[in-house]
């Protein structure tokens, strides 16, 4: 290969890559730092006998994943207060033509989801992400990651058992809950705690990271009147000078605070039946630095 091609061959991948990442890590700057890696391997390797550089590169990736995922353990053992992965940004409309596959990739990538991936082991989560997200076949993913095929399957089955005993069942309907943020946007920034009451499902949680870098709740708050009342406090406070946009980011709509330019937090709902089942808020700064917001 040119010196060309080889940039165009890694750069035709790299949202792949940075997709596989993201879900190995939970953080932007981790996966950037994985895939960055993977373009010096790919760039300083004999790639004389690779026939599928996709096949490759993920490979390559993944298992830098794994070393890193392992390596970060324990800094998210010691994580003052609630941990929630790094808010990232996905907008599937250009590059994934079928609505089946944007709704597993949203699905794979929500905010519900990475929280349970965050119980698995180093491998089970490769073989979750490899498989669920990316539907390689278990032969496949045996050959990245160095292991007999039957082992895969039983780290799959495992995987998927935790997943779906954990992970909330929350619908997905995009207009619904585009609807419910606007409302609760509308309700908490009004001061209306009866309008805001209303639109919170009895046994609603409240999960907010701060890293122990901004004000937010040191603990997960439960029950649609502890929950209500936090946020009507919490609004009436307000943010000075704060502005509001929506974006697709996790693969639903958030809502993101602006202040000052900068943006100050994310909200997230997950939505069932109408309601509001939980409320993500990140507001830790070093988690907000890879968003940007057009004025």
């Amino acid at each position: 290969m040119t010196t060309e091609t080889v940039i165009d061959v890694f750069e035709e991948h790299r949202p792949v890559l940075m997709g596989v990442a993201y879900r190995m890590l939970g953080r932007v700057a981790d996966a950037e730092d994985v895939v960055q890696e993977a373009w010096l391997r790919w760039s300083a390797a004999d790639r004389t006998d690779v026939r599928e550089p996709r096949g490759y590169l993920v490979r390559v990736t993944t298992r830098l994943a794994i070393d890193r995922l392992r390596q970060v353990q324990s800094r998210k053992e010691a994580y003052p207060g609630p941990w929630l992965p790094e808010p990232y940004v996905t907008d599937y409309m250009n590059v994934v033509p079928d609505t089946a596959e944007r709704a597993v990739l949203a699905d794979t990538v929500s905010l519900a989801v990475l929280v349970v991936l965050e119980s698995l082991s180093p491998l089970e989560r490769a073989v979750f992400v490899l498989r669920e997200a990316f539907g390689y076949p278990y032969a496949e993913i045996a050959a990245m990651l160095d292991r007999a095929e039957p082992a895969v399957r039983q780290l799959a089955g495992r995987a998927r058992k935790h997943v779906d005993e954990r992970r909330p069942r929350y619908d997905v309907d995009p207009a619904e809950r585009r609807e419910l943020t606007e409302r609760f946007l509308a309700a908490a920034a009004g001061g209306d705690l009866d309008g805001l009451m209303s639109l919170l499902a009895p046994d609603v949680r409240l999960v907010g990271d701060s890293g122990g870098l901004a004000k937010a709740p040191a603990r997960v708050i439960e029950s649609a009147d502890k929950v209500g009342r936090f946020v009507h406090g919490a609004s009436r406070q307000g943010i000075a000078d704060a502005t509001f946009r929506y974006m697709e980011i996790n693969g639903g709509i958030a809502l993101v605070v602006l202040s000052g330019g900068k943006v100050d937090s994310v909200f997230q709902l997950e939505v069932a039946d109408g309601r509001i089942q939980c409320i993500y808020i990140v507001r830790n700064p070093e988690k907000l630095l890879s968003l940007t917001v057009d004025e």
